[in-house]
């Protein structure tokens, strides 16, 4: 399904949506360009999961965790990672056991480690730098969030 938002509060908006439907065990693999949103989603994202922590990019720290909703939330930033290989050198499967939910920056890197994921791409628009494009696939449940 494509969306389209023309700021980062309506970003977050869908990332919210989205966050009401997500169920333990499930993972988010962004993609997108450096500034395109992918944050300001995982801030709705952690907003729909009933997370009240202050959301930033884990681009230095590789992973953030937020408690406090009715899920984990785990932001990770694959950057700065050459391979899957590297992901779960840092215990990616422990992630995945602990019944959360994972948001993945940069998830291109790391791609054959996210099978099942939901894709969520968001691109900007070049004639008007605040609106974007995303697009959400990954089954049923997320066919239409509403906005």
């Amino acid at each position: 399904m494509e969306y389209v938002t023309h700021s980062p509060q309506e970003t977050e908006a869908l990332g919210a949506a989205l966050g009401r439907r997500l169920a333990a065990g499930d993972v988010i693999a962004f993609r997108g360009g450096l500034g395109a949103g992918k944050t300001a989603f995982t801030r709705g994202v952690a907003a729909g999961l009933g997370c009240t922590d202050a959301v930033t990019s884990p681009t230095y720290t590789i992973v953030n965790e937020y408690g406090g909703g009715r899920l984990p939330l785990f932001h990770f930033d694959m950057y700065r990672l050459a391979s899957a290989d590297d992901l779960f050198d840092i215990g990616w499967d422990d992630y995945l056991d602990r019944g959360g939910v994972c948001c993945v920056e940069w998830s291109e890197n790391v791609t054959e480690a996210l099978d099942g994921a939901v894709t969520v791409a968001i691109r900007r628009d070049g004639a008007d730098e605040s609106r974007r494009i995303i697009t959400v696939e990954g089954g049923d449940r997320f066919a239409d969030l509403g906005l």
